[in-house]
């Protein structure tokens, strides 16, 4: 029984980091094939999927949703996470995939873990260990041979691509870091609804949700959907459902699924050319995440 839930645990983070990788590949459609922008989709995902959670805690999980606003320090503290950290990571991604592509604007997120080990270590003042060593220079030369092919006079991506990669991983490591105290009192769907649907109101002031550009099909239509659906809000509660089965570090690790799952679903459906140095740095990215996810320090 014990060895049938672990299978079930792994099928759930593997199936919800592929989601999460696959969502970005289509987001690449829309923008590329189908002139979409990415603020339009970010302030919509947001918006519907922060909807959609806070009903699903409220309904399925008995959740008193605005209790979190009795606290003035908590309510400071997630309208920070939802407008830096949330809107950050989101907007920061679909931007990165804009300008490039989602394959590498996935990998380039995926740093985000160096960038939390090298803030814990100053905030502790200890310096790394043998294996945050060795999971720092193996990310470095994955992005070395990613954003250069493994040619140092080249980029193979565009500035603003890399720019909003690099910026994005911060964000993903805002976003890590910032709501832990949160997470523990509240709960992450009430933590993560309330983020999502706050950083939605608040990009609405930027780009409006009935201010859209682009061309409107079946196929667009159904994108939409599932970046929204698949990629959001099914893919977030099959991760938290799968720490019911799985140690969080196992879950970390296998959801390494996603940038591998972004790069192949790219190359496949829309025809992006990676080399065999970029695949290399992609490789060592995910081993980083490896590295990184079983070290117990």
């Amino acid at each position: 029984m014990k060895f049938q839930s672990r299978i079930k645990g792994i099928i759930l983070v593997i199936t919800s980091a592929m989601l999460w990788g696959i969502s970005g590949t289509v987001a690449q459609y829309l923008f590329n094939q189908k002139g979409f922008s990415p603020e339009w989709l970010v302030v919509v995902r947001l918006l519907v999927s922060g909807i959609l959670l806070l009903l699903y805690a409220f309904i399925k999980c008995k959740q008193n949703i605005y209790e979190i606003w009795t606290s003035k320090q908590d309510s400071l503290t997630l309208i920070l996470f939802s407008i830096v950290g949330m809107l950050g990571v989101q907007y920061t991604y679909f931007a990165a995939i804009k300008y490039g592509n989602a394959a590498t604007a996935t990998i380039l997120q995926y740093s985000s873990p160096i960038i939390i080990t090298c803030y814990l270590a100053i905030r502790n003042k200890k310096l790394p260990n043998l294996q945050e060593i060795i999971a720092i220079g193996l990310a470095m030369l994955g992005t070395f041979f990613i954003i250069t092919k493994g040619n140092i006079h080249t980029m193979s991506i565009s500035k603003l691509a890399l720019f909003w990669g690099i910026i994005s991983a911060f964000a993903a490591a805002f976003y890590t870091l910032q709501p832990r105290l949160l997470l523990k009192k509240w709960g992450s769907i009430l933590i993560v609804g309330w983020g999502m649907l706050l950083g939605g109101f608040a990009f609405s002031f930027i780009k409006q949700p009935w201010n859209f550009t682009g061309i409107w099909s079946v196929n667009s239509m159904f994108a939409v959907i599932f970046v929204v659906l698949f990629g959001t809000l099914i893919a977030f509660t099959l991760f938290l459902e799968s720490l019911k089965y799985i140690k969080p570090t196992e879950a970390s690790v296998l959801s390494s699924a996603e940038p591998l799952s972004a790069a192949l679903l790219s190359v496949i459906w829309l025809h992006e050319q990676l080399e065999f140095t970029q695949w290399l740095g992609t490789a060592c990215i995910i081993i980083t995440i490896i590295i990184l996810s079983r070290n117990k320090q």
